[in-house]
């Protein structure tokens, strides 16, 4: 099912921004949160279309990220940190008039990455914002944020999408045969957007490939060499997101299958593997390792010494 907005899997989303709209209740700032590769970056531009265009000329260059009242942060390509610098360039941005839209429209991408005291430097934007401005922050969670930013935004959480939605809008919409639609259904965990991509790119399922076949090796490993990984994944800190987005889904699906939960994994293609670690983990050695990866990947955007982070991580997972 799909909307006028042509977003997939998020309709009530849809609904409650446009009911804003045609009552004019339109919010000076929303914070859209979600897992990565849900859908919150499709959802802030469809938004903004809406708001500003009237005809395809407009959307094309908002897609195309070459609308003139569209601003977009930047984020530190070697680390992903969202720096004050930047968030002040946006803020002194957003203050001008619109130049061919009704407003001018700020996002800002991997907000949870900005330090607090960057963070800080929106919130006079926040408490006085320019008549014409909107701004979109994205995040992951909101437990990096600071109350007197979340207590100044609207914020929509995009929930994980239901598997068949997903293998639906593949097959509907991306041309793709239905033993892989369902597949990919099952491997993104709710994640319509990281599907989607998968769909049209293949070396997405080769990094899965590579980021689950790491886990495996880091669980058989010894102390020593899992400092080794640790030492050798902490030199590209961008790379990590993704890779722990999905050793969280195995660490659900062990716990699913260790309580005998009638929910369906999510990497059915390692069945026979995650079936031989059930049975040589322990329920609380699972959990165990389970919130270990959460509170990382929590501290992943702000952590200064990914290393030591990372020694640390390895040290909560099962040794055999």
């Amino acid at each position: 099912m799909s909307n006028s907005w042509g977003i997939h899997g998020h309709d009530w989303a849809v609904e409650y921004l446009q009911r804003g709209m045609e009552h004019n209740r339109i919010r000076h700032a929303y914070l859209f949160t979600g897992t990565s590769s849900i859908g919150k970056n499709t959802l802030a531009h469809a938004f903004a279309m809406a708001l500003n265009c009237q005809d395809d000329r407009c959307r094309k260059l908002i897609m195309n990220g070459n609308h003139p009242d569209m601003i977009y942060s930047e984020t530190d390509s070697r680390t992903g940190t969202l720096k004050i610098e930047s968030i002040r360039s946006v803020s002194n941005r957003i203050a001008m008039k619109p130049y061919d839209g009704r407003y001018r429209i700020a996002i800002f991408q991997d907000f949870d990455h900005a330090q607090p005291r960057a963070q800080d430097a929106l919130l006079k934007t926040l408490e006085e914002p320019p008549p014409s401005a909107i701004i979109m922050l994205l995040a992951e969670s909101t437990e990096s944020l600071l109350a007197t930013i979340t207590s100044r935004v609207q914020t929509i959480y995009l929930r994980p999408v239901e598997a068949d939605v997903i293998r639906d809008t593949l097959m509907q919409h991306y041309q793709t045969d239905e033993a892989t639609a369902t597949l990919l259904a099952r491997f993104s965990g709710g994640r319509i957007g990281w599907a989607i991509q998968a769909a049209q790119d293949e070396s997405i399922l080769e990094r899965r490939t590579y980021a689950l076949d790491l886990l495996e090796q880091i669980i058989r490993a010894d102390r020593i060499e899992r400092f080794q990984l640790a030492d050798d994944l902490s030199k590209d800190k961008l790379a990590l997101e993704p890779l722990i987005e999905l050793w969280l889904t195995y660490w659900r699906d062990l716990l699913l299958l260790s309580e005998g939960s009638p929910v369906k994994t999510c990497n059915v293609d390692r069945q026979d593997k995650l079936e031989q670690f059930m049975y040589q983990l322990d329920t609380e050695s699972i959990i165990k390792a389970l919130k270990a990866t959460q509170t990382f990947q929590r501290q992943l955007p702000i952590s200064l010494n990914m290393r030591l982070a990372l020694e640390v991580l390895f040290l909560d997972y099962p040794e055999f």
